[in-house]
């Protein structure tokens, strides 16, 4: 007799019906936080070398590779995330698309660590951005969904120093402050869902099954 572990049968009652909660359910939700925690630690390495070795070129070549890392996690992360909303999924998938594509063009154009180059030449920003603007969309449906006060200043942080970076608004310092204070709440947000119960980051999946019903009925 094989043993199944309590989860496995408990049955959860959803806004359209009693759904369970699957292995497949529960490793796609791993998958999801450990793909987070690396972005956020690669994206933490990259912003405290350029805080504390910004004149050092030697040791900020490995900027590139690190904003790689992050942009793959982030990747991985926007796969196997719940979103109910299926076109405001698959845009943000598109974003990250976008913004990844960018990149890649603007890190085979120079020599230079990619990171720099977007500093340097706040114009990128209108391409690499859109990875951001994805990074934002998670934020912003942690925010929404669990009300996370980390995600609440996360979500308008970001577009706020991006965009006030390619205005030029914002001094030096106020933009080493901002960039300062994302990262630690990034770390922040990756190491709490970590400890998150995981049913929650599933969410109701009657109404992911009711949602695919009206689709293929619409069809």
């Amino acid at each position: 007799m094989t043993l199944q572990p309590e989860w496995a049968s408990e049955v959860y009652q959803g806004q359209f019906g009693e759904f369970t909660i699957t292995q497949s359910d529960r490793i796609g939700v791993i998958v999801y936080r450990s793909s987070l925690v690396i972005a956020a630690l690669s994206f933490a390495i990259g912003s405290g070398l350029v805080l504390w070795q910004g004149e050092n070129l030697t040791v900020l070549r490995v900027l590139t590779p690190l904003y790689a890392l992050f942009c793959l996690a982030l990747g991985v992360s926007l796969v196997t995330i719940h979103i109910y909303l299926a076109p405001l999924h698959r845009l943000l998938q598109l974003f990250w698309g976008i913004g990844s594509i960018a990149a890649t063009v603007l890190a085979l154009s120079t020599n230079e660590p990619l990171p720099l180059l977007v500093y340097s030449q706040p114009m990128a920003l209108l391409g690499i951005g859109f990875t951001f603007a994805a990074l934002t969309g998670i934020y912003f449906k942690e925010a929404f969904c669990f009300n996370r006060v980390e995600t609440k200043f996360l979500t308008p942080l970001v577009p706020l120093l991006l965009l006030g970076h390619l205005a030029g608004v914002w001094p030096i310092v106020g933009e080493q402050v901002l960039l300062g204070i994302w990262t630690v709440l990034f770390i922040v947000f990756a190491l709490r869902k970590v400890v998150q119960p995981i049913p929650p980051d599933i969410g109701d999946k009657s109404v992911f099954a009711y949602l695919q019903q009206k689709r293929v009925a619409h069809s």
